[in-house]
């Protein structure tokens, strides 16, 4: 007897006595992953392992056989025309909806793949403000991206990874920038944990990434023997860079956190807070500004 059935993909149906086996809808997408092995080599190289490169356009691989290859990193292509010591780890193939292909892999290498920088003499400081994303020593400001707020409005998943997307990409950029073109990076300690306890701050805290990007600027300026150190942020907004005053001792107001902008009681310097601010970081993290003293008026 014949049974005509209709199933989900995934489920199991028991008529009669018999059971009919999953219907399996047919993919559009997939993808392919194999690791390369070295059994016999004492030195890996890119075109030495089970997975393999033929030349900058043809890559061996376990199963597939020979595969063409549209690109090549040139870092990758550098190293394997002049043949450095380079070990294949994971390789992954994978066909997109569209029949679009992409090939990722792993590589290990006791060479570093980044080389280090020149000095550039050039030392900056970077103060982290609700204003903007950042304001430097030398006054120049950031933006600040609201990409997370933005995603907020779209509740739609791919809005949401799009803006994780575009603030990594834009966190990366704005990191590697500083580090390149400074010797010396210092930003205040961040305490997030604390801002995020202000409910009127906690979104546009969120909506920056200020953790991610400094644990960006801490590795890459290791990676580039460039140099990042964090201070502690107490008095940098409060305290005048020329004269050294600090608002809210021996009598000066306090500046609170409407106060943008302010002029000092006792030399009667202009201040852009954040500007300021920013200054004062960098001397402490050049060790040019002791602890504040009590003032004599």
């Amino acid at each position: 007897m014949l049974f005509r059935t209709i199933a989900r993909p995934g489920t199991t149906i028991v008529k009669s006595g018999m059971e009919f086996q999953p219907f399996h809808k047919k993919r559009s997408d997939w993808s392919y992953q194999t690791n390369c092995q070295y059994p016999k080599q004492k030195e890996a190289y890119l075109d030495n392992g089970t997975a393999k490169f033929i030349d900058a356009k043809h890559i061996k691989l376990p199963k597939l056989g020979v595969i063409r290859i549209a690109g090549l990193r040139k870092l990758i292509k550098e190293r394997l025309l002049k043949h450095v010591s380079t070990r294949i780890g994971t390789v992954t193939i994978k066909k997109t909806a569209g029949d679009q292909f992409y090939l990722s892999m792993q590589l290990g290498s006791d060479i570093a793949f980044a080389q280090k920088l020149p000095k550039t003499q050039s030392q900056i400081r970077i103060d982290l403000n609700l204003d903007n994303f950042l304001t430097d020593s030398n006054g120049a400001m950031v933006a600040k991206p609201r990409f997370y707020r933005n995603a907020k409005k779209k509740l739609a998943h791919a809005q949401r990874v799009l803006s994780r997307r575009q603030r990594e990409d834009f966190l990366q950029v704005l990191s590697t920038a500083l580090i390149k073109n400074h010797d010396l990076v210092v930003a205040e300690e961040l305490r997030s944990k604390n801002l995020l306890k202000n409910h009127a701050l906690s979104q546009a805290i969120s909506d920056v990434g200020w953790r991610r990007f400094l644990n960006m600027l801490a590795y890459k300026a290791k990676l580039y023997d460039k140099e990042f150190q964090t201070i502690d942020p107490k008095y940098t907004t409060q305290r005048c860079h020329n004269c050294g005053t600090i608002m809210g001792q021996n009598g000066c107001r306090k500046l609170k956190l409407k106060d943008r902008e302010w002029t000092c009681p006792m030399c009667q310097t202009y201040h852009i807070r954040d500007w300021n601010a920013a200054v004062n970081i960098l001397e402490k993290g050049l060790g040019s500004w002791q602890n504040p003293k009590k003032q004599t008026a």
